[in-house]
């Protein structure tokens, strides 16, 4: 069974960074494309970001693109989101989810993931 957790969530002033991190452990074969999705206080889980199983294809959401950067290290089972230029806007819990094939799912249909970790907070704030 994959396991995920997250971690490098914590509170940030506007305009600072931060870089996440999704754990992949476990039974790791068939992990296939991995996804960022967040959640704000009263309001659903969105797609922020995806990356394709070797790392040359991906995605992110408008409100994101230029400021965050998605990578993965397949040896050390690892995916990253780097955040630059946070806004208030952008608190939320972050969670990463798998997805059974090599690409990401169109427009990152969260109901497409398979596998989830628990999320890690990330608040950004003065």
């Amino acid at each position: 069974q994959v396991q995920l957790v997250e971690s490098g969530g914590g509170l940030v002033q506007p305009g600072g960074s931060l870089r996440l991190s999704c754990a992949v452990r476990g039974f790791s074969l068939g992990v296939g494309a991995i996804g960022w999705f967040r959640q704000a206080p009263g309001k659903e889980r969105e797609g922020v970001s995806c990356i394709n199983i070797s790392g040359d294809r991906t995605y992110y959401t408008d409100s994101v693109k230029g400021r965050f950067t998605i990578s993965r290290d397949n040896a050390k089972n690892t995916v990253y989101l780097q955040m630059n230029g946070l806004k208030p806007e952008d608190t939320a819990v972050y969670y990463c989810a798998t997805h059974s094939f090599r690409n990401c799912p169109p427009a990152l249909n969260l109901n497409a993931m398979d596998s989830w970790g628990k999320g890690t907070l990330v608040t950004v704030s003065s």
